[in-house]
C-alpha cells in the first residue's frame, strides 16, 4: 500500500518573482496526515492557510494564481508541479510575498530545495482519485480528454503559429524519475513581441533571459534544454495545475493546444464529477441515464439492418465500412445507426499514436454512410450509388475515443431524381459530438 509523503524538514528557497520582480523567500515544512498542500502568507499577520485547490483559484492570467479573502498568491504551478511530480502529500509552504520566486524558469529550483531534505512516509494511504469512464473538455480548438489508466500519464499537443515553435508533441508518465530528468528542467517561455505588453499591464518585472526562454522572429535567444523544451513546459504547468484537484490522479490525459484556463476547467470538471460520485443526493437516481437517453426506446440488439445487410446496400467494406449497424428508418425520411469506436480500429494505429482519438473526417465519413443508407433504401434507388456533391455546415463539437459508442442520424431534407440534401448528426447518449449537411448525387451502380 503506498503511504502519504511529507517532508523530514524544512527547507527554503529565496528568489525574485517572475511577474512582481519582487525578492521572495518560501519555506517548505513538514505537515499532518491529510493536510494537502497549504500555502500561509507570513507577511501578512493571520492571513490563515490558503489550500492549493480549484474552490481557491482567483485568475489565469499568465499563471495560476490562488487566494482567499483579500490574501492571494500567484504563480503557483511550478511549485505544485514539483510537489505532485515527487509524490509529496503533505506540506506547508510559508511565502513572503505574493508570488513565489521563479528561479529559472522552471521547476527545477524547487525539486532541489526539496531534495535537500529526505521524504517521509506517514501511517495514512495515499488517497488517488481513479477514473471510470473518460472525461472531456472541449473549447474551440482546444481539447483535454482523461482516460481511466493505472498511472499518471500526460500526452500532450502544443501548435503555434510561428516558424521557431510550430507544432510538438510528448507523453509522458510521470513518475518522480521521469519528472526530476525530462520535465523539472524545461522553461517557461514567451515571445519577444509580448514583453513590451506584459510590462504595461505590470507583469513580467523580474522576466530575463535566466528565468524564461524568449522566442524572437528569426532566432531563439536562449540555448534550448530539450529540442522539445516548451511542449515538456507544457506539460509541467499541467501537471502543476491538476493538482489543484486537491489529491493525485490517476488517468491518460491527453491535451491539445491547452494552456492554463482550459487546465482548470477540466480540473473543476473533474472535482464536479468527484463532489458527483461522493454524494449519493447529487448522483442520478439508477436508471436515470437509460430514461433519459435519446435512444431508450430502441432495441440495439435487434436492428434493422446488420452488418450484412448495411452491406448490401453500401458499396463499403472494412476497414472503410464505418456503420455497424441500421437501428430504424423512420418513412424513408431519417435512419438512425450506430458505430462502437474500439481501440482495435485501423485508423488510431495512424492518427496520434497514442492520443486515440476518432479522426473527425470519419465521423462525417460514418455520417454520410448512414446518409447514403437513407437514400438507397428508397424502392426507386434501388441498384443506385450516392456520391458526395458538397459539404456543408460542418462542426465538430466533442471529441470520440475508444469505448464510446456513436449513433448516427441522417435526415432527408430535399430530394430529386438525381440528387439529394440530407443532414448528417452524431450522438454519444444524448449529447451532439458533430454535425453535417451533404448534398448527394445518385447514380446508376
Amino acid at each position: 500500500m503506498e503511504k502519504q509523503k511529507t517532508l523530514k524538514e524544512p527547507v527554503s528557497f529565496s528568489g525574485i518573482g517572475l511577474h512582481t520582480g519582487s525578492t521572495t523567500t518560501i519555506t517548505f515544512k513538514p505537515a499532518p496526515v491529510n493536510t494537502g498542500i497549504k500555502f500561509i502568507r507570513v507577511d501578512q499577520p493571520n492571513s490563515g492557510e490558503i489550500a492549493a485547490d480549484i474552490k481557491n483559484l482567483i485568475d489565469v492570467k499568465r499563471g495560476t494564481n490562488i487566494g482567499l479573502g483579500n490574501v492571494k498568491v500567484h504563480t503557483v504551478e511550478h511549485i505544485l508541479s514539483a510537489l505532485s511530480g515527487l509524490g509529496i502529500d503533505n506540506i506547508y509552504i510559508e511565502i513572503n510575498a505574493n508570488e513565489p520566486p521563479v528561479g529559472d524558469g522552471s521547476a527545477l529550483p524547487f525539486i532541489q530545495t526539496l531534495q535537500k531534505t529526505s521524504m517521509v512516509e506517514q501511517d495514512a494511504p495515499r488517497k488517488y482519485y481513479e477514473l471510470k469512464e473518460p472525461v472531456y473538455y472541449v473549447h474551440e480548438d482546444t481539447s483535454i480528454i482523461a482516460l481511466p489508466a493505472a498511472d499518471f500519464k500526460v500526452s500532450l499537443t502544443m501548435v503555434y503559429n510561428h516558424p521557431l515553435v510550430k507544432s510538438q508533441h510528448a507523453s509522458f508518465t510521470v513518475t518522480p524519475e521521469t519528472f526530476i530528468k525530462e520535465l523539472a528542467p524545461a522553461r517557461t517561455f514567451c515571445f519577444d513581441f509580448e514583453i513590451e505588453t506584459l510590462k504595461k499591464q505590470g507583469l513580467a518585472k523580474g522576466g530575463n533571459l535566466t528565468n524564461a526562454v524568449v522566442i524572437g522572429e528569426k532566432d531563439i535567444h536562449n540555448e534550448l534544454r530539450f529540442p522539445d523544451e516548451f511542449v515538456r513546459h507544457k506539460i509541467l504547468d499541467l501537471i502543476g495545475d491538476f493538482y489543484l484537484l486537491g489529491q493525485p490522479l490517476k488517468a491518460h490525459i491527453i491535451a491539445v493546444k491547452c494552456g492554463h484556463p482550459s487546465n482548470v476547467a477540466f480540473v473543476q470538471k473533474l472535482r464536479e464529477l468527484k463532489a458527483k460520485e461522493a454524494s449519493p443526493t447529487l448522483k442520478e437516481p439508477k436508471g436515470a441515464a437509460q430514461k433519459n437517453d435519446r435512444y431508450a426506446d430502441l432495441d440495439l440488439d435487434k436492428p434493422l439492418m446488420d452488418i450484412n445487410e448495411v452491406q448490401k446496400v453500401l458499396p463499403h467494406r472494412p476497414p472503410f465500412l464505418l456503420v455497424d449497424k441500421i437501428l430504424k428508418i423512420e418513412e424513408d425520411k431519417k435512419a438512425i445507426g450506430l458505430k462502437n469506436v474500439t481501440i482495435n480500429e485501423d485508423f488510431f494505429r495512424g492518427h496520434f499514436p497514442g492520443h486515440p482519438v476518432m479522426p473527425g473526417v470519419l465521423l462525417i465519413e460514418s455520417m454520410a454512410q448512414v446518409a447514403g443508407v437513407l437514400l438507397l433504401k428508397k424502392s426507386e434507388n434501388a441498384g443506385k450509388l450516392a456520391y458526395f456533391m458538397t459539404i456543408d455546415k460542418v462542426k465538430f463539437r466533442q471529441t470520440v475515443v475508444p469505448g464510446d459508442t456513436i449513433f448516427f442520424e441522417a435526415e432527408l431534407l430535399k430530394v430529386k431524381s438525381k440528387t439529394g440534401i440530407v443532414s448528417g448528426k452524431a450522438y454519444i447518449n444524448s449529447k451532439l459530438v458533430a454535425e453535417a449537411e451533404f448534398m448527394f448525387t445518385l447514380v446508376d451502380r
